[in-house]
């Protein structure tokens, strides 16, 4: 049984059982706590926790889901894969323990030409939770499984929260047994190799609180409502459906793993450790796309880091089997045709995926290259200085800076015949662990408490009036100050104001939130800042102006006219910007981040070089030419897949549910689905002048502009510039480029004519002093102090030229200077002076402990300097004092 079928089966029986079927949320989790969704329960958390009600009492899925905490046992076991899909059926309020496990033992049960999943009931046990009499008895009294087959486990085991104060509940677990070749019998709580879960059911009833670990907390309550929460993985019953070994060998992934048992002309089963690298390569390909495809790109920090390590561990799995060419170009076409039937997206967005990913592997070559020539350099340090061990630091670095894989750090370092200090580079990347644990947990920590706004999401959605209106009368719901609901705030105090209709835009899409005040009878308040806390609902930031306001109160919002003008220019122009980039780049630059703002814009989109100054003009001219055509722009509220049928794009990071805004400007010319405020007409924009161009990861770009009234203000701005140093030159503004050429020409004519004198007269002190050496104990001393210098490179020149002068006499040279203001100080030994104990660094810090700043080098050469000039003298006798006493 293929594995879209198992979902297919899954989503038919839910769905004749009047549950809602709703679409996969996106990999990339709303909670700002998480980067991914780690499980089918995220995107559910606000309806099961009540701040947002539930669309239908009954809701089933099939939820995308990454998880990287594992990692390292990617391809070491059956069960872990970092992409993986949960099939989740959910109540709310309605049916509880004995409905769910009923679905379950029927959907698992019944034979495939049924519908069902034609498992045998002899090879299913389950769990329960050790005080859970109620589910035990509906298993052995209702479902008729027998009593041996039910087993009582703790909490550990058996009770699920979130890791926070709020809903938990005891859950039962249905485990398939695999039978003796995979372990010893006696049911889960014996082996669970053997005994592989496959169904989990969460009976989410009790409220908890003071939570010290996974299983020390406090039932505090019942919830007022109580829900069900299951979860199947559809991996797990897919391997056990189709009679392989492992979720790696099932239909949507074994096509990646042979294709890269033909690249690289290894066998499948022969070599363990090759295993586990043709399964790491099969996993971490479909995991990437899956990330791709939901607008993630690889970068250095957040998701993108994620993505980034699970492509280069593929890259590096295919290098460790013998395949150095580019894989991706492969791998992920297979990928793809693989997944497609479930995700047709990978299908349809394909050339803008595999762009990104082909790039991803192209730098990371580079990467590998580079990183390969500083490991020689260190490897080759290392040998000379005769060590046999290459620092934990170095190989940190190596891996930390430049992307290079520590295991091929301990490769190339065993072809050199040397070891790498592991423990040191293991106790350093646990301390990077520890860190970025330390930030996750202080990032949840400042979040606020949801729950706060359960009863106002409860009363309906936020109405928004501000596509048509700058102020709407309205009543306030809520007032929140320091995170808890009050009846009241006073003048000087900052609050959350909750609202049943506003017009006052809250921060999304890109656009930033609208400015403007709400006032009523006694009061009004300054508005800092708009915000959707959770889905449907704005909360306002304001500043209690004057006056004091009250839940209850009447009172009307109104919009800053100029901002919200100036900001729908912005966001309008943005999609301009978008369509002109597609015309003359092509329709693999797709946005991947934006932000808008009252005079500004900035476009982030998919693209790997940076653009010619021609195709920038390109860009700008078609933008302006769409502005000076005054096209129109419409909106409409349409389904979703009408918009996604009439070619509406649908951008990086945004969420959509079945209705969508649709914008149009120019009819189908630009096309995107938008909840932000836009103008009527493109020419109420005015002007758009790009001003800056840049890259902001391997394979993103980003472009700034600005519009309206700041365009034209900057562009008179650079007018004046223009006519200043058209008078300044005495040439016509048509010939200021070929004079101000002429000009650096001769400009730099004369440098190398300067450069050229200075190097002379240089030259020309050094037999002065040489001759100027004085013996210091055992050495012949040249210190003297040079005065004003162009920089410390030429004393540094002199200071080697005079250590030349001086033949193989034990000598040293220091010399000083001020350059700028600021004391500099070079000190050279030849080798008769190093063998007689003179080092130059330890004489340079003697001497810029004087000056009051700090030096350092090798001891043939090292320089040094502070910020007391009138202490030259002083610092140089210093260094001939130390040569005395040696």
């Amino acid at each position: 049984m293929k594995t879209a079928e198992i979902a297919q089966r899954y989503l038919n029986y839910f769905e004749k059982n009047d549950h809602l079927i709703v679409p996969s949320a996106s990999l990339v989790s709303d909670d700002p706590s998480l980067l991914f969704t780690v499980a089918g329960m995220v995107p559910m958390i606000p309806y099961l926790t009540g701040v947002v009600p539930a669309p239908h009492p009954r809701i089933a899925d099939v939820q995308k889901c990454i998880r990287t905490n594992d990692i390292e046992e990617v391809g070491r076991t059956a069960r872990h894969g970092t992409f993986f899909q949960m099939l989740g059926n959910w109540s709310f309020g309605d049916y509880f323990k004995e409905g769910a496990i009923r679905y379950a033992w029927e959907l698992l049960t019944s034979s495939e030409a049924d519908g069902g999943l034609g498992f045998d009931e002899k090879d299913l046990w389950v769990t329960v939770y050790e005080t859970d009499d109620e589910a035990e008895a509906i298993w052995r009294d209702i479902i008729g499984l027998k009593p041996e087959r039910i087993q009582r486990l703790g909490r550990a085991d058996n009770y699920w929260n979130t890791g926070q104060p709020g809903p938990g509940g005891p859950d039962s677990e249905i485990f398939f047994d695999r039978g003796p070749a995979y372990g010893k019998d006696g049911g889960p709580a014996v082996d669970d190799s053997r005994f592989l879960e496959i169904w989990n059911l969460v009976f989410m009833q009790d409220f908890i609180e003071n939570i010290r670990s996974k299983t020390e907390f406090d039932i505090v309550g019942e919830l007022p409502q109580k829900n069900i929460d299951t979860g199947m993985g559809l991996e797990r019953v897919a391997f056990l459906k189709q009679g392989v070994e492992n979720m790696y060998e099932t239909d949507q992934v074994r096509p990646v793993l042979d294709r890269a048992v033909e690249l690289s002309g290894r066998t499948y089963g022969a070599v363990h450790e090759d295993d586990v690298r043709f399964r790491v390569i099969a996993d971490h390909v479909r995991s990437s796309l899956m990330l791709l495809s939901d607008g993630v790109r690889p970068s250095n920090e957040g998701r993108g880091y994620i993505l980034r390590r699970l492509m280069r561990r593929t890259v590096r799995a295919m290098r460790l089997l013998g395949v150095d060419a580019p894989s991706f170009p492969e791998l992920f076409e297979v990928s793809k045709d693989a997944m497609k039937s479930a995700y047709p997206v990978l299908e349809t967005d394909w050339s803008v995926l595999s762009a990104a990913a082909f790039a991803e592997e192209e730098t990371f070559r580079r990467t590998l290259a580079s990183g390969s020539t500083i490991l020689d350099l260190a490897l080759d340090e290392t040998k000379k200085a005769g060590g046999s061990t290459l620092s934990g630091s170095e190989a940190f670095l190596l891996h930390d800076t430049y992307g290079f894989p520590i295991d091929l750090t301990l490769e190339v370092a065993e072809e050199a015949g040397l070891d790498v200090d592991r423990p040191a580079f293991d106790e350093l990347m646990r301390g990077q662990r520890e860190r970025a644990k330390a930030d996750a947990r202080n990032r949840k920590r400042q979040l606020a408490d949801v729950s706060v706004y359960r009863e106002f999401r409860a009363v309906g959605e936020t109405l928004f009036a501000g596509y048509t209106d700058l102020q709407t009368d309205s009543r306030i719901l809520g007032l929140i100050v320091d995170g808890a609901p009050v009846q009241t705030a006073s003048e000087g105090q900052v609050a959350e104001v909750i609202l049943a209709e506003t017009t006052l835009y809250a921060e999304s899409g890109g656009q930033v939130a609208d400015k403007g005040t709400i006032v009523g009878t006694g009061f009004e308040l300054d508005v800092l800042d708009v915000q959707k806390p959770v889905p449907g609902l704005i909360s306002h930031t304001v500043h209690v102006a004057s006056g004091s306001v009250a839940v209850d109160d009447r009172a009307t919002t109104v919009v800053d006219a100029a901002n919200r003008r100036a900001a729908r220019q912005a966001h309008s122009a943005t999609h301009l910007v978008h369509a002109a980039l597609r015309d003359t780049l092509g329709k693999t630059a797709t946005q991947s981040g934006s932000l808008n703002r009252a005079g500004y814009m900035r476009f982030d989109f998919a693209w790997s070089q940076p653009l010619s100054v021609e195709t920038r003009s390109e860009i700008e001219d078609i933008t302006n030419r769409a502005v000076n055509d005054a096209l129109e722009v419409t909106t409409r509220i349409v389904s979703l897949d009408e918009a996604k049928e009439a070619g509406a794009m649908a951008l990086f990071g945004e969420k959509y549910g079945s209705v969508v805004r649709m914008v149009d400007i120019g009819g189908p010319w630009s096309r995107e689905l938008c909840a932000g405020t836009h103008v009527s007409s493109s020419a109420e924009i005015g002007l758009v002048s790009v001003v800056g161009e840049s890259s902001v990861g391997a394979s993103n770009r980003r472009i700034e502009a600005l519009v309206g009234q700041d365009a034209f203000r900057e562009l008179a701005a650079e007018r004046t510039v223009v006519s200043q140093l058209s008078a300044a030159l005495k040439a016509p503004r048509d010939q200021l480029s070929t004079r101000i050429e002429e000009l650096q020409s001769s400009l730099k004519a004369a440098e190398k004519r300067i450069a050229q004198f200075e190097a002379k007269e240089r030259e020309g002190r050094v037999p002065a002093l040489a001759e100027s050496a004085k013996p210091a104990g055992a050495f012949h001393v040249v210190a003297a102090s040079l005065g004003e210098i162009g920089s410390a490179d030429d004393v540094r020149t002199l200071t080697l030229s005079v250590r030349e002068r001086l033949g193989s006499d034990a000598a040293v040279v220091a010399l000083g200077g001020v350059a700028n203001g600021r004391p500099i100080v070079v000190i050279a030994t030849n080798d008769a002076a190093r063998a007689a104990g003179a080092k130059a660094g330890a004489l340079v810090r003697i001497a810029a402990g004087v000056l009051g700043g700090g030096g350092g080098g090798k001891d043939d050469v090292a320089q040094g300097g502070g910020t007391d000039a009138s202490a030259l003298d002083a610092a140089l006798d210093a260094v001939v004092t130390e040569l005395k006493g040696a």
